[in-house]
């Protein structure tokens, strides 16, 4: 069994890449942006969070710089001034040494190239403070003179130099890192903007593309539709010529049919006819002139005569049901008018006729295609319905002749108005259709049924 590809087929050999590749490219693209974008940003926390750290480690070198500094100038001004008010400000700069050092070593906490620092620089730090506590004993003691001398050494100048040199040195490798973390920051934020540019690019690409992809499923969507609106209307312009070919076909059959019956009808009237009449004929003769008292030979010829007679009947009835005479020498009213007759007079039927007082000149195919519908009818009455009365009439306006036939039987179910298979029905339609007219078939809300056929008086009637 061969297995048919749909898919590859309606994508005109695409196939499976035609649909899987613009979503997989999609979904890819933003697995590896979502991964990118948070590599990004981590690249900018981490640069972030760098430049911070050295921006609180060079605020807690200039801290306890301050700091330091501070109770220098307040011991000093004390010194000079004996100024007590001066001694506040040494006296929080001494209290706020030690914090100011324990948040140093915070910052540097996990830095082990800078521990080594921050010991020498407490050691000097707590050094510096004994000298100055030194220097202030001094001044507050009975000679005040020795903390002047004491300033005048070089000791205290050396332990200042000391710590400004430990503090210059990381103030110049916090300068340094600051400067390699802002660089980084940079770099950081070049790249995202570079990568942001290339992912905006290859967006518009990838949308372009589905654009491509959707412009030409498009494309070959209307190509396919109005190629199959083509076929449509080739498929269409082929079943009416077919149609018509067999409208034609079949109205064709239905002359030729006609013109056969009424041959048959005339060689039956014009032949068997004369046949038997002359057989009747001759009989007679042979009656007047038989002598004989013989009963057996009288019944016989009697016999004879009864069966002629029958014979002549018969034909009369078979040239009629192939062809009326009346239709064709006195008219399509008198035609209907006998059979209505025979019908209702055969089947006990209640028959009531309309027909204008006038009889306009039908042409033969309206004449006796509006023949066969009423006969077609009665017949099916009769068949069918089980109605006890029927009513015809014919009636002619501007524009239209109407044939109406009713009757009060028991109707035609709904699922059998519109049927295929009732050829009788088939037969009336098409005799109306061919001279450009309709035929409908209903159930009154009254009962029975009601067979109307419309067709238009140019087509029905010999043009003056």
């Amino acid at each position: 069994m061969n297995r048919v590809n749909i898919l590859g087929e309606a994508l005109d050999g695409l196939g499976r890449w035609y649909v899987a590749v613009p979503p997989f490219l999609i979904v890819g693209f933003l697995i590896a942006l979502f991964f990118l974008v948070g590599a990004g940003q981590s690249r900018l926390q981490h640069a972030s969070e760098r430049l911070q750290l050295s921006d609180a480690r060079e605020r807690a070198i200039d801290d306890l710089e301050g700091v330091i500094n501070k109770a220098q100038s307040g011991l000093r001004g004390y010194l000079l001034t004996d100024d007590k008010s001066y001694l506040q400000p040494y006296t929080e700069a001494l209290a706020d040494i030690e914090p100011r050092l324990e948040h140093l070593r915070l910052a540097y906490a996990g830095s082990g190239l800078t521990n080594g620092n921050i010991r020498a620089l407490e050691g000097l730090t707590g050094k510096k403070i004994s000298e100055l506590d030194l220097t202030l004993a001094l001044h507050d003691g009975p000679k005040p003179q020795r903390s002047i001398a004491f300033t005048k050494t070089n000791l205290g100048e050396k332990t200042s130099a000391d710590i400004a040199g430990i503090i210059s040195a990381m103030r110049d490798r916090e300068s340094l890192e600051h400067s390699t973390a802002v660089a980084n920051w940079d770099w950081s934020l070049r790249l995202s903007r570079w990568f942001t540019a290339a992912a905006t690019l290859f967006s518009l690409l990838l949308v372009g593309a589905a654009t491509r992809l959707v412009y030409l499923d498009m494309r070959r969507r209307t190509l396919q539709t109005d190629e199959l609106r083509d076929q449509k209307l080739l498929l269409q312009v082929e079943v009416e010529e077919r149609t018509r070919e067999l409208v034609e076909l079949s109205t064709h059959l239905q002359n030729v049919a006609e013109l056969e019956k009424a041959k048959l009808a005339r060689e039956l009237h014009d032949e068997l006819g004369a046949l038997l009449v002359s057989a009747r004929m001759d009989i007679s003769r042979v009656e007047q002139n038989l002598q004989s008292d013989n009963a057996d030979t009288r019944q016989r010829l009697a016999r004879v005569q009864q069966n002629l007679a029958a014979g002549v009947d018969l034909k009369r009835r078979i040239i009629e049901e192939l062809r009326p005479t009346l239709l064709d020498n006195v008219g399509l009213f008198a035609a209907l008018r006998w059979q209505m007759k025979e019908t209702c007079r055969n089947a006990a039927l209640k028959c009531t006729e309309f027909y204008p007082q006038q009889e306009p000149k039908f042409t033969a195919q309206a004449s006796i295609a509006l023949y066969r519908v009423a006969q077609e009818a009665m017949t099916n009455i009769l068949k069918h319905s089980g109605a006890k009365s029927v009513d015809i009439a014919l009636e002619i306006d501007r524009e239209e002749i109407l044939l109406r036939i009713a009757d009060d039987g028991r109707g035609i179910p709904a699922s059998r108005l519109g049927a295929a298979g009732s050829h009788g029905m088939a037969s009336m339609r098409h005799r109306v259709r061919a001279l450009g007219g309709s035929l409908s078939v209903s159930n009154p809300a009254a009962g029975g049924t009601l067979i109307m056929a419309r067709i238009p008086k140019a087509n029905a009637l010999v043009a003056a």
